[in-house]
């Protein structure tokens, strides 16, 4: 059965899809690009997710894992196409659009006005008629791998390890390694015939 990952667009899985496959060859991944990937969660169709924050967290582990700059995206010809960076301060009165980030560029592209995204995803979307701009004092996006909490199976544990950075060796089955070791060399110490004693009545040459 393959091991499901959701993620919202503009996320990138790939230096922790590589780790997976070199140690779990034999659990193969599936994938859900979806814009809710907590949906994908509270459905049954997902094993993890990664999200932006702020997510519900009923019945959730979360692991926040990197923030993300927000940067803004307007026409090409507009006033921010000229700075390197802006304020939120200096983008007031101007027409924001919301909604999902496809749609919400096309509108920015058709004169509707400018939209903030993550930067991953305004760069996912750039079009040569837009431009897009740090916004400086904007809060981060932080992204974030969360899982039911009552759903924290082994394969769920691996890939908190992989995510957190973990090698091969540091992982919890590596650990009980040097247990096992300890245990079995215990086992023949106990199993060793025991030594026999010299006679009283011999001398030791």
């Amino acid at each position: 059965m393959a091991f499901t990952i959701a993620f919202p667009p503009g996320v990138t899985l790939t230096r922790w899809t590589t780790a997976w496959e070199q140690r779990r060859r034999s659990v193969p991944l599936a994938f859900v690009a979806i814009d809710d990937p907590v949906a994908a969660l509270r459905d049954g169709t997902a094993d993890v997710a990664f999200v932006r924050l702020p997510v519900d967290r009923d019945g959730l582990s979360v692991i926040p894992l990197y923030a993300e700059q927000q940067v803004v995206v307007a026409p090409k010809d507009h006033p921010i196409a000229d700075v390197e960076s802006v304020t939120l301060a200096e983008l007031d009165g101007e027409d924001r659009v919301a909604g999902e980030p496809a749609a919400a560029v096309e509108l920015v592209a058709a004169g509707g006005g400018i939209v903030i995204l993550p930067h991953s995803v305004a760069r996912m979307h750039a079009r040569k008629d837009l431009v897009s701009r740090p916004v400086g004092d904007a809060e981060p996006t932080t992204v974030a791998l969360v899982w039911p909490e009552e759903k924290t199976t082994a394969d769920v544990e691996e890939w908190i390890g992989i995510v957190r950075g973990r090698t091969a060796n540091s992982s919890r089955g590596a650990v009980q390694e040097p247990q096992a070791e300890a245990a079995r060399k215990g086992s023949q110490r106990r199993a060793a015939p025991a030594r026999k004693k010299p006679h009283p009545g011999r001398r030791r040459r």
